[in-house]
């Protein structure tokens, strides 16, 4: 707080100086209206009196606004600068020293920092709301005497009433957090599995599941509105029991105390005036216990700064150094001599990377020291890349100099690259590098080390992520003894054995400490543990370079084969980019680039477009159910109604004091009066109308919210499989997160405080019409002046606020950027060059965030200034009409309309509110109108026990992915017998996947049709034709539940038949051994088992479904040898009786079955027993020859 005192005190003593000029002119209006009233009851008073208080009111109105607009922009601006400031500190710190986590960081830019730029708009309230509840005690106490302590000892006991509710409220939303966060995890794996849900036909019972949370979510929000309109409703009753506890002791009290207009009235702008200090006083008193803790964590965050590093060149002599955490180096002593390679060996764990990161500064140092001289560069071992163009990746802050980097992209292998890219050098890399391989990114990054012309090198093992004949190539051009860096000294660790022997010397790394060093041969010599580490991996390396070789040889075709080899350069990394790139291609040519415009363009206007249409809001009030909708607005008239009526019994009440000018009140009278308006207020605020209302709408808004949820799961379960492909799924899990939490919650808020604001603004103008008819002439004009505003308003606002977010992300993601680099940023010394990257995005986003700001101030004072004029009107009005009015009518009229300012304010803000909320029902809405794909059950079920034999015929089978594109199988006919084993082959893209699609109908046929067992699988219902076949999907999805779960959702089979299933799976021992066993927790997407063991679980549900008809797509792609076998020999077993379809990838696996079939470009081009085929000189027996199988090893097979 002191700091802020001190850093902000211009903006502070000016925004003090207004608010105290807007307190007290708060309270000129009520004195100004107690004359007003004086001077119209008073016959013998002079007209310009009159007029000269309308324009005192109508003034003081005005500066009113002016003074308290200028002070709000002063505490935003505040708020803005004290953001930035946090923000500017907070990355400077962490740019220096790395502490927390990033997910901490984050956190303390964006809700931490954000939390006390709300305190800084607030912060004046402090002393502003005690100072105006004193002065509006003081100035009661003048009217009222001591029966004002009736009415402050009422708002009083509301307090812990509302306090209670607000505590009760928050323990329902925190329950309801845990629903939702369960919810949306099950919701992002149905979503992430949507494949196999499809495959197996178990959207039932996820369905079911999601449901069942969504229920409990729903009773917990039904509660938590219930309490919500009981709050609602004491905050109503507030004003109202207050001024009724007061009046009726003051009358009470004594038989003199006559209610006149003038006191009646006053009296309640005072309250009214109370009403708003009372209220946010305990909200800021908690904004400020939820920042201390903040500001604890702020400062441990800013203050823990870093500390320098010492210059010399690089020795380590006798230094222990170590992380926060234990790992730790022990007595490393090292001198190495500039110009030198020196790699640094040893098995994992041994402390090469500590090494590196001691070396950088980046340990604490507990002895000895670390001497650097010259500039480094450095090479991470998992490479660091910026969301920016390739080129300014490489060049990374430095001059360009043109020759130097077309000799480093031609060192590093990257020329290749460059053609793929769509842009070269110019290509835009998204966050983290994502559309670069793994071994371009490793590449880039040795790119930027080589370029920026260092001294030192020190490379963490930059040659793992690359293919072996790349890391040759890079070694020989960049670090060995003849590349670019023959001069620098370089330090490089390595786990790759075959370059070792042309260092200078090589380190030996155990257990964090140097255990020998020297050059290769004396250390071979040594026969220390170095040489035993040779003889250990020396032989795998060999062997991992001729696996790769075969590998490729596999998947891609003769002419690819020899394309690569061409341009040996590019290595496999960039041939797997560029197969990427085609099917990017070809998914972009599914996407007819006439949609993919349509699609941009429309995203664009959808965001710009005139307001929302009018149909959502029916839509929604249709899900509410529109008769609960006709009798929660009757509700709000209701209460409207009886509020209006009740001041004007007020108001006839006070001419009382006129009526019996001279004799006692009679006791009847009184108490009549009393009796009548506590029942008029009790019915305004309390039971009948306003609970009602408000009860309704919970239950109202609590059933749109199911109804909308429902369908749209219901909905999106429905759809098929290319919506899937064609949507990202962030898009998908949004409306379920984001925009169904708006319905839930939002919404409802939204409406309820719109309603209430248009019907109090309505009521005043019709008390004031009442008071003086004439009124009615000047509202015209008035409210279209209002109208014009509130357009013109909310369509600015709703861009400058999506400005504000467009332009928040970048600071964020540049934050994440920066943590995520730090030992690089370091490395190269460039902090400065980021800090003032962080300032200017920060100065772009504070652009828009002013502007919305400015905006809002805008919008308010040209508000207020109409509120104002209809006070002024109001007023002018009684003055002119002066002989033929009561005094109390015109207290009323004046004192309504005194109110009515700030509820046009707030009339906007619902209103732009309520719009930009409303499109969530457009964006749920647009997702439960998908097209469906065909029904899961139709009139036509299959017979009992189908398929019995498990014959398949193919009879001219055309299918295409969308209706506008090609033909993917061009009329495939074939029979498959009962029980025969067909094993499925071809090229990648010939159409093999696509025939197990179709199958199981996620594509629907373009012409001719599929024969299962005399039933043409396209007349029954998907359920019945899914549950009837199997398929051991190429990658195993397994989902969060138990293990008992993800074999059989339905609970369909008995535990024995379970245990059978994982016995034949091989599965039983590792299950038995798990203390839960099949209850046991399968983690999300099944983490906590390897890949091999859910490939075996996805086997095991294969099993127990026991269908007549297998599908294997690839299933052993994943797993080791081991476990393929076992696969292998299960399937031959258990499913002899089964006809059995494999898609294989690998040869070997199919090479026993009864026949293959070989496709090219969606057609069988050959059909037959794999022997025949081999004799033939076919496709199958090219393949066959690539992976090298002979005629004479498949009869080994």
């Amino acid at each position: 707080m002191k700091t802020l005192a001190k850093t902000f005190q211009q903006n502070l003593l000016l925004a003090v100086a207004f608010k105290v000029v807007h307190d007290a002119l708060v309270f000129v209006s009520p004195q100004l209206l107690k004359l007003l009233i004086a001077f119209v009851s008073d016959e013998d008073s002079f007209a310009w009196q009159g007029y000269l208080y309308a324009i005192l009111l109508f003034l003081a109105a005005v500066i009113q606004s002016l003074c308290l607009q200028q002070h709000f922009s002063l505490c935003f601006q505040l708020g803005i600068n004290v953001r930035a400031s946090l923000i500017a500190a907070i990355y400077k710190k962490v740019s220096t020293r790395k502490e927390s986590t990033v997910g901490e960081t984050v956190n303390l830019m964006s809700a931490d920092a954000q939390r006390f730029m709300d305190l800084a708009n607030f912060i004046h309230q402090l002393w502003s709301s005690p100072l105006q509840i004193i002065l509006s005690i003081v100035f009661l106490w003048g009217e009222l005497g001591p029966s004002v302590l009736a009415g402050i000892a009422t708002l009083l006991l509301l307090l812990p009433i509302n306090a209670f509710l607000v505590a009760k409220a928050k323990t329902i939303q925190e329950r309801n957090m845990k629903n939702k966060d369960e919810r949306m995890k099950i919701m992002t794996e149905i979503l992430n599995g949507i494949k196999i849900l499809k495959l197996f036909a178990w959207e039932p019972s996820f369905e079911k599941r999601v449901n069942e949370i969504r229920a409990h979510e729903l009773k917990n929000l039904m509660n938590f509105s219930y309490l919500q309109s009981v709050s609602v409703f004491v905050f109503t009753c507030a004003p109202f029991l207050v001024s009724l506890a007061s009046f009726a002791v003051y009358v009470l009290v004594d038989e003199n105390n006559i209610l006149d207009a003038q006191k009646a009235f006053t009296a309640i702008s005072l309250f009214n005036v109370l009403r708003f200090p009372m209220a946010t006083l305990p909200m800021v008193i908690s904004f400020l216990v939820q920042v201390r803790p903040t500001q604890g964590r702020g400062c441990r965050g800013i203050l823990s700064l870093g500390f320098p590093l010492s210059e010399g060149h690089l020795s380590l002599s006798g230094s222990a150094v170590r992380f926060s955490e234990p790992s730790c180096l022990c007595s490393v002593t090292l001198d190495i001599m500039p110009g030198s390679l020196v790699a640094v060996v040893g098995a994992v764990g041994s402390g090469k990377s500590s090494l590196v990161s001691a070396m950088l500064g980046e340990m604490e140092n507990i002895k000895g020291h670390i001497n650097i001289q010259g500039s480094l560069a450095y090479v991470p071992q998992q490479a660091w890349i910026q969301n920016a163009t390739l080129k300014d990746n490489i060049i990374f802050g430095s001059e360009l100099d043109e020759a130097r980097y077309q000799q480093v992209l031609k060192a590093c292998a990257l020329l290749p690259d460059l053609e793929l890219l769509p842009a070269g050098d110019q290509t835009e890399i998204g966050e983290k590098g994502i559309n670069l391989s793994g071994g371009q990114k490793q590449r880039v990054s040795l790119a930027r080390a080589v370029y920026s012309n260092a001294d030192i090198y020190i490379l963490d093992d930059p040659l793992s992520a690359v293919d072996a004949h790349v890391g040759k190539y890079l070694f020989e051009h960049v670090l060995g003894p003849k590349g670019l860096l023959q001069k620098k000294t370089r330090i490089l660790v390595t786990h790759s054995i075959s370059f070792l022997p042309q260092v200078d010397n090589i380190v030996v790394l155990a257990a964090g400490a140097v255990s020998e060093h020297g050059s290769y041969s004396t250390l071979l010599a040594n026969k220390g543990a170095f040489s035993q580490f040779l003889n250990l991996y020396g032989n795998q390396e060999e062997d991992v370079s001729e696996e790769n070789t075969a590998g490729t040889g596999n998947t891609v075709g003769l002419w690819q084969l020899e394309w690569l080899s061409k341009r040996h350069k590019g290595d496999r990394v960039a041939w797997d980019w560029w197969v990427g790139w085609w099917r990017g291609a070809l998914w972009a040519a599914r996407w007819s680039p006439k949609a993919v415009l349509g699609v941009t363009a429309h995203g664009l206007m959808g965001s710009i477009g005139p307001q929302v249409k009018f149909s959502m809001y029916l839509r929604y009030l249709r899900a509410v159910g529109l008769c609960f909708t006709f009798w929660i607005v009757m509700g709000y008239v209701g209460q409207y109604a009886a509020y209006v009526g009740s001041n004007l019994w007020l108001s006839d009440w006070t001419d009382d004091s006129v009526r019996y000018q001279n004799q006692t009140y009679p006791t009847q009278q009184r108490d009549l009066r009393i009796g009548v308006f506590g029942a008029l207020g009790v019915s305004q605020g309390e039971s009948l109308f306003l609970l009602f209302a408000t009860m309704l709408s919970a239950r109202g808004t609590v059933r749109a919210s199911r109804v909308m949820h429902q369908q749209l799961l219901s909905n999106i379960l429905r759809a098929p499989m290319s919506f899937f492909d064609t949507t990202p799924i962030g898009r998908i899990v949004n409306r379920f997160a984001k925009d169904i939490f708006t319905v839930d919650e939002t919404i409802p808020m939204s409406f309820r405080s719109w309603i209430s604001c248009f019907m109090a603004i309505i009521s005043t103008l019709i008390v004031i019409c009442l008071a003086t008819p004439f009124f009615a002439v000047v509202i015209i004009p008035l409210s279209i002046f209002y109208y014009f505003v509130l357009r013109f308003y909310v369509s600015t606002s709703r861009q400058l606020r999506r400005l504000d977010s467009v332009t928040r992300s970048p600071i964020y993601s540049h934050f994440g950027e920066t943590v995520s680099g730090l030992s690089v940023i370091r490395a190269y010394g460039h902090q400065e060059r980021f800090l003032k990257q962080n300032e200017i995005t920060m100065d772009i986003n504070q652009k828009s965030v002013y502007s919305w700001i400015v905006s809002n101030r805008w919008l308010a004072i040209r508000l207020e200034f109409v509120g104002s004029l209809v006070v002024f009107f109001s007023a002018l009005l009684a003055v002119i009409a002066k002989g033929t009015l009561e005094g109390g009518i015109v207290g009323l009229s004046v004192s309504s309309a005194l109110n009515v300012t700030q509820t046009l304010n707030w009339l906007v803000r619902t209103s732009s509110e309520l719009e930009t909320n409303i499109v969530a029902v457009e964006r749920v809405h647009e997702y439960m109108t998908v097209k469906n794909e065909a029904p899961w059950v139709t009139k036509k079920r299959p017979p009992h026990g189908w398929p019995s034999r498990g014959e398949i015929q193919f009879v001219d089978y055309k299918v295409r992915y969308r209706p506008e594109l090609d033909l993917v199988l061009q009329g495939i006919t074939c029979d498959i017998g009962s029980t025969e084993k067909v094993g499925v082959v071809g090229r990648t893209g010939a159409g093999k996947s696509s025939l197990t699609n179709c199958l199981f109908r996620v594509l629907e046929a373009a012409g001719g049709k599929i024969i299962i067992d005399d039933v043409d699988i396209a007349t029954i219902g998907l359920h019945d034709l899914r549950k009837s076949l199997t398929i051991i999907p190429q990658d195993p999805v397994l989902f969060t539940g138990t293990l008992r779960m993800n074999l059989d959702p339905f609970d369909q089979y008995s535990d024995e038949e379970v245990w059978k299933a994982l016995e034949l799976a091989h599965l039983k021992t590792f299950v038995q051994g798990l203390p839960e066993r099949l209850l046991h927790l399968v983690s999300e997407a099944g983490e906590n088992l390897s890949v091999g063991q859910r490939q075996l679980v996805c086997l095991a549900r294969a099993l127990l479904r026991k269908a007549k008809i297998l599908i294997l797509d690839e299933a052993t792609a994943a797993v080791d040898l081991e476990t393929d076998h076992l696969i292998q020999t299960t399937i031959r077993s258990a499913f002899a009786d089964c006809t059995v379809l494999t898609i294989a990838h690998r040869l070997h696996t199919i090479m026993d079955s009864n026949r293959v079939m070989v496709l090219h470009a969606g057609q069988i081009v050959e059909f037959d027993s794999p022997e025949q085929l081999l004799m033939k000189q076919g496709i199958f027996s090219a393949m066959a020859k690539d992976a090298g199988i002979t005629a004479a090893e498949s009869t080994a097979l």
